[in-house]
């Protein structure tokens, strides 16, 4: 297998199992291109991430048939608007991002100080909920909560989107099953919404002097993102029925240390 292909192929496998799991999919894409000093495009990693959120659809059949076939019933209306209103929230700052062109950093510190950090506060979070009654119900506190958490994980690379949006609902006494399925059902048009808005302006505003996109390299990449996202979401949604985050919390202190002394040695 040519190298290209191979890359791609590794790049898919890292991006499908980190866009939802709470360690952050940024970051690691990143400490990926670092470490094989091969950089994709913003437009590349948008469609694979793309085809990793679209894959997990399937894994929600209930929510699915809700929204679209009973929608009239009050509950799925309050649920919709809920979700609505995240989206809204994280919109309107999305905008505002834009509109200042705030640009990710592409250094590995910020990703590092990211990662520790928040695997330090699901530490904290954990203990703290342990003993307490946790509600399966979205408020919408916590839906302008989840709104403003998304912002926080589109200006910090390395906190996780879905890392930083179940944290803070779990702070905010929701119960790990709901508020993860919260979490990734309110990504899922979060960024395709704005993954759409940069392959738009990527097609049809392309930057002076970048070099075209191989097409079958990125179908490729995308096509196993997906399918590593699908297997990654599912495994995911029965763990955390009876297991907590410390797991994942332990896993980004010790990769946000190592790639301190990384990023400190010019990595």
């Amino acid at each position: 297998m040519d190298n290209v292909w191979l890359f791609a192929f590794l790049q898919g496998i890292v991006e499908g199992i980190t866009e939802f799991l709470p360690v952050s999919s940024t970051g690691h894409l990143l400490i990926f291109e670092h470490a094989f000093k091969k950089h994709s495009s913003d437009l590349f990693n948008i469609v694979i991430q793309c085809g990793a959120v679209v894959a997990v659809l399937p894994l929600f059949p209930e929510r699915l048939n809700q929204v679209f076939f009973r929608w009239r019933e009050a509950a799925t209306r309050d649920f919709i608007l809920k979700l609505a209103l995240a989206f809204f929230v994280t919109g309107v700052g999305g905008m505002i991002l834009e509109k200042r062109h705030f640009k990710l950093p592409e250094e590995t510190l910020p990703v590092a100080v990211a990662l520790a950090v928040g695997g330090i506060l699901f530490l904290i979070v954990e203990r703290w909920i342990r003993d307490r009654e946790m509600s399966g119900s979205v408020t919408w506190t916590v839906a302008v909560a989840v709104g403003l958490a998304q912002l926080v994980a589109a200006v910090f690379p390395g906190t996780s989107r879905s890392g930083v949006t179940i944290l803070t609902m779990l702070a905010l006494g929701m119960n790990r099953p709901a508020a993860t399925e919260f979490s990734f059902l309110v990504g899922i048009p979060t960024m395709l919404a704005a993954g759409g808005l940069k392959i738009f302006k990527a097609l049809h505003h392309p930057l002076a002097g970048a070099p075209s996109e191989d097409w079958g390299v990125l179908l490729w990449c995308t096509a196993v993102s997906a399918v590593v996202s699908f297997i990654a979401v599912k495994w995911l949604l029965r763990y955390v029925r009876t297991h907590t985050f410390n797991a994942f919390a332990w896993y980004r202190i010790v990769v946000g240390i190592a790639l301190l002394f990384w990023a400190c040695e010019g990595g």
